[in-house]
């Protein structure tokens, strides 16, 4: 085993107080590429880059083109819960693990069996209109074509925070307590690039900060361990 891996390994038997942050490379292991990654099919399809696609601007100006990239890239219909969704699920389970705050609006964490999932991005598993607030099930928006209406006329639209919107206040303030109470920080999967979210670090206090990620964050200088590789690989070594 190699030593990073072991002493990440030994700080997590010697912890019972983790937090864990992660970010998109958590879920490619499912199958789910980074939105970002630029292919053939997004070359062909789409005429603007994803993040103009998946603003609020962009949202009310043109839905129907946002749902078609939304339904085609950001929906994971067939996606299943990797190794490092399931240690974490475990970690929970045996009391090590005290949250996962995760950048990711899947829902894998959820049905891994995490139970403490703070979501700073929301989640494509649930949607409302956009005028009235009425809920509707994630089949509503994510299945079919076009663009979903309510009763009431408005546009039903997922719960996720697209760019220009502003993070959920409840759940920034209930991460920033737990990462600042932890005694060991996980963070992977994540190129610690994307803020406000990636700010949330400043806030840690221990001297247990362990990076886990296949290349460089901005971050690395402060990491207090630093694991290079796929995150599912490194956590069905621990």
């Amino acid at each position: 085993m190699d030593q990073a891996v072991e002493t990440l390994k030994k700080w997590v038997e010697e912890s019972d107080n983790i937090v864990f942050f992660g970010g998109a490379g958590v879920s490619t292991e499912s199958g789910i590429p980074d939105f970002r990654s630029v292919d053939g099919l997004y070359n062909q399809q789409w005429a603007y880059p994803p993040e103009t696609i998946i603003s609020h601007s962009f949202f009310e100006r043109d839905p129907a083109e946002f749902y078609r990239f939304y339904r085609a890239k950001l929906v994971a219909r067939d996606a299943k819960p990797n190794a490092a969704h399931l240690w974490l699920a475990r970690m929970e389970r045996e009391g090590k693990l005290k949250a996962v705050i995760t950048q990711n609006i899947d829902g894998l964490h959820q049905a891994a069996g995490s139970r403490e999932v703070l979501e700073l991005h929301g989640s494509t598993l649930r949607c409302y209109c956009a005028r009235c607030r009425k809920s509707y099930p994630a089949s509503f928006v994510n299945d079919g074509e076009g663009i979903p209406r309510c009763d009431c006329g408005g546009i039903v639209r997922p719960d996720v925070v697209l760019y220009e919107e502003t993070l959920d206040e409840d759940i920034l303030e209930k991460s920033v307590r737990y990462i600042s109470r932890a005694d060991m920080l996980i963070i992977g999967g994540t190129s610690l690039a994307v803020y406000p979210a990636a700010g949330l670090i400043n806030y840690y206090r221990g001297h247990k900060l362990a990076l886990v990620n296949r290349g460089a964050t901005p971050r690395d200088g402060e990491a207090d361990l630093i694991v290079r590789g796929n995150i599912g690989q490194v956590f069905s070594q621990l």
